[in-house]
């Protein structure tokens, strides 16, 4: 969707003499204080794939922000390029003239603001309606689309409301409808929560979670906080000093920390709200198999819990003591998934530690993870559960 080639930014009084002084090793700080010239970001290269949520992630000054306006050119680069993809070609933004970025940015690219940016002597209707005006889109055609937009995130009955008779939240959903109702490619989003009190901002977090579920659109979002950032992320992109130092989604972020910078970011982190099954399993090739016969694979220590695999590694029978169990599909317990006697649960390998927890409750027996055509991976039980939880990188290392 859009690529960062080698993107450095500069701002002071002479961006050459600091990109000759980064070329001769000169460090961020030195180049500071012997130009009064701050590096911003510094050969940054990363991908935004298309329908995912990356995130750009890092304390105050590591360039995130600045990065992430170089997605629609409010900032233009020193050195490097942002491509943007259009049909089947690339437009390079650092390089676009007054005419190409006008169109990029009236259909292709959306942008959320921190501080809502909602126009005060408009309505409601009136600021999601604007980058439709725009655009030049007929006016009963505009507010069919802002009508839309407005009930997707759930403000229909405050149309005719003016953004002072909102609280912060809901001006908020303003914000990201009037992004939406362009229908643009990519939304950037600059920390767009950070305003907002706790309770607001952890809805607002599970809104743009459920809207993407239903539009899934291509998005750049900016924050500072990590939980947040490994809430929304697909992938997430932690910066410091103005590059990127570790890339990779939530799970691996968190248990393979690659820099100490990254590792006491993580410290910290719930590992209920990070980690998978498939990080956590024993996995198949570990398990025991019964001495009689070796398409019995023993699900537990005393081999009381057992199931029979085929070649291809489909489950066809399983047991718990002598009596024969039922495996079902777990879910999470949403539709309140039964768990009599003789019951074993069984997920994907992304299921949440969360859903294990649970599974392994209710049935005491292992969650069998499975692909999605049926073959079995591994187990998670009791043990995997408490190492995760009392040190993540070591569930995945040891």
């Amino acid at each position: 969707m859009i690529v960062f080639e080698n993107v450095t930014n500069v701002f002071g009084p002479s961006p050459n003499d600091a990109l000759e002084r980064l070329g001769r090793g000169h460090s961020r700080d030195d180049i500071l204080e012997q130009t009064g010239n701050l590096v911003a970001t510094q050969d940054v290269s990363l991908q935004v794939r298309s329908g995912e949520i990356l995130v750009l992630m890092g304390l105050s000054g590591s360039g995130k922000s600045t990065l992430l306006r170089c997605a629609n050119a409010l900032v233009r680069p020193a050195r490097g390029r942002v491509l943007v993809n259009e049909n089947g070609g690339a437009t390079d933004l650092s390089r676009a003239d007054a005419a190409t970025l006008r169109r990029i940015r009236q259909r292709r690219i959306s942008m959320v603001f921190q501080r809502f940016a909602l126009l005060p002597w408009r309505t409601l209707r009136g600021n999601v309606a604007f980058g439709l005006e725009v655009r030049g889109l007929p006016w009963e055609q505009t507010l069919e689309i802002v009508d839309q937009m407005l009930e997707l995130v759930g403000l229909s009955g405050w149309k005719d409301k003016m953004p002072h008779e909102l609280s912060g939240g809901m001006q908020q959903r303003v914000g990201l409808a009037r992004a939406l109702a362009t229908n643009a490619d990519l939304l950037l989003l600059d920390e767009p929560f950070s305003a907002l009190d706790p309770l607001i901002r952890n809805r607002m977090q599970g809104e743009l979670l459920a809207l993407q579920r239903d539009l899934k659109k291509t998005m750049l979002f900016v924050t500072h906080d990590l939980d947040e950032a490994l809430k929304l992320g697909t992938r997430v992109a932690i910066m410091e000093a103005g590059r990127v130092i570790q890339i990779g989604t939530p799970e691996e972020i968190v248990t393979h920390p690659a820099t100490d910078y990254v590792r006491k970011f993580v410290s910290h982190v719930n590992p209920l709200n990070v980690l998978r099954g498939g990080s956590l399993m024993r996995p198949l090739a570990s398990l025991a198999r019964a001495p009689e016969e070796t398409s019995v694979v023993l699900l537990d220590d005393a081999g009381i819990t057992r199931c029979r695999i085929d070649d291809a590694g489909r489950m066809t029978h399983a047991w718990i003591g002598d009596s024969k169990a039922t495996v079902i599909a777990y879910d999470g317990g949403t539709n309140g998934t039964p768990a009599g006697a003789g019951t074993l649960f069984s997920c994907g390998q992304d299921a949440a530690i969360r859903v294990a927890i649970d599974a392994i409750h209710r049935t005491g027996q292992p969650l069998l993870l499975v692909t999605p055509d049926g073959r079995l991976v591994g187990i998670v039980a009791g043990r995997e559960v408490l190492k995760g939880l009392s040190s993540p990188a070591a569930s995945v290392t040891a």
